[in-house]
């Protein structure tokens, strides 16, 4: 079934079009129909599926056929979510698949002045997507009003149990009235989770797109096993050899983020940084950067690893790897979405083999080997332009060696 077939506003087929979008992925498929019922929908559906437009299509048309006015600070459908990038995202979504609607949609998040966010609310709005934090504040001083929601939309909402807003979600549920339809969108699903949501939910239509292995068939992994110290030298090997390519290296720390990106620039190639050090301001430039294709690498931490889609990211790059195993599946989620491949590639030292090993377990399955033999190893190292006096030091060193070889041989002869 196409898109155009859908009993939808011509409006939103008209921006589905111009966007791509010929027939819906699996979640959307299942979802639409229900959403469009007005049913509380449990979905349960790994990254790069299409989750978002699953509920933005189905959302926007029906407040569209309403064709009511809000009303001041009032709110007709809320969207929450655990971080800011993914309230640009998705906002981003809505006003893309909504352009030639009238339609009032706001992403509502903290680190900028609330002053224009609070303009705009006064005008009402029909899609608010908010993270807790700014849109509870926004409550208190009497700026939003949730009595009037019809729908809402918790997404992520295995990450926001993990960031802890659980007592968030439970407090917006308050300011909501009694009727109103539920949509819970998770990638990950146990019994914390399905407590809390079926808490929220009431007969919902559960929709589960789990296939046997947690990361998209589309991209292919491989693991090398490199010291702590070297891995500099071969993401600059890396860099240097697919210029043209963009790659999403993640490490584990910001401090880490900032020395990784200084490593790059001594040896002049160009990237950009981004965790949550950075100012809100500072991260939206970085990432419309690195969407654009500006810059063609970008450090991060994982703030970048859950729900945040970066068209064409040719690489993820696991410079460190995750503390958590179910963070490998979304970083590397951030490749190979759609229908495009993609490649992760992860660097193990020997002191996170025991996090490769859970990683592993997690996935069921083994990453493969890329194996890296000595003098390719060794010459990884000699050839960076960040160690010209180590390269002359192992040039001399190795010609030292020769020299008592050498020797040791003609001491055998006499």
């Amino acid at each position: 079934m196409k898109f155009e077939q859908y009993h939808i506003s011509p409006d939103i087929k008209k921006s589905l079009a111009e966007l791509g979008f010929r027939r819906p992925t699996d979640i959307q498929f299942k979802a639409i129909p229900s959403i469009l019922k007005g049913d509380d929908v449990l979905a349960i559906a790994q990254t790069g599926t299409g989750k978002t437009a699953a509920f933005a299509i189905p959302i926007l048309d029906r407040l569209q056929q309403q064709r009511h006015r809000t009303g001041p600070n009032e709110v007709r459908c809320l969207v929450m979510v655990p971080t800011r990038e993914l309230a640009v995202q998705i906002s981003e979504v809505f006003k893309e698949i909504g352009k030639y609607t009238s339609l009032h949609i706001l992403g509502l998040f903290g680190g900028v002045e609330q002053a224009a966010q609070i303009a705009q609310l006064e005008k009402g709005v029909d899609v608010l997507i908010a993270t807790p934090g700014r849109m509870f504040d926004l409550i208190n001083q009497q700026h939003i009003d949730l009595s009037q929601v019809q729908t809402l939309i918790l997404d992520e909402a295995d990450h926001m149990l993990d960031l802890g807003f659980i007592r968030d979600i439970r407090d917006v549920m308050k300011h909501l009235p009694r009727h109103h339809q539920t949509l819970f969108f998770s990638a990950t699903i146990d019994e914390e989770i399905k407590d809390l949501a079926y808490s929220i939910v009431r007969n919902a239509i559960r929709i589960q797109i789990s296939p046997q292995d947690p990361v998209s068939k589309n991209v292919s992994h491989a693991v090398s096993y490199i010291a702590m110290d070297d891995k500099r030298f071969f993401l600059e090997r890396i860099a240097k050899e697919f210029p043209d390519k963009k790659i999403l290296v993640f490490v584990r720390t910001k401090v880490r983020a900032e020395r990784v990106a200084a490593a790059m620039d001594r040896v002049e190639i160009k990237t950009l940084v981004m965790h949550g050090g950075k100012e809100q301001q500072d991260r939206l430039k970085v990432m419309d950067e690195f969407k654009q294709g500006d810059v063609k690498i970008l450090i991060t931490t994982d703030v970048n690893a859950r729900g945040i889609d970066i068209p064409n990211v040719d690489y993820v790059v696991n410079y460190d790897l995750p503390d958590e195993p179910e963070n490998y599946v979304h970083r590397v989620g951030r490749t190979g979405r759609g229908v495009q491949k993609g490649q992760a590639i992860s660097f193990c030292s020997e002191e996170e083999k025991p996090i490769l090993k859970e990683i592993q377990k997690y996935l069921g399955k083994e990453i493969h080997e890329m194996k890296i033999d000595k003098d390719d190893y060794r010459e990884t190292i000699v050839f960076s332009e960040e160690t010209p006096n180590d390269n002359w030091q192992l040039l001399i060193d190795e010609h030292n060696a020769e020299m008592d070889k050498h020797k040791g041989k003609k001491k055998k002869k006499k």
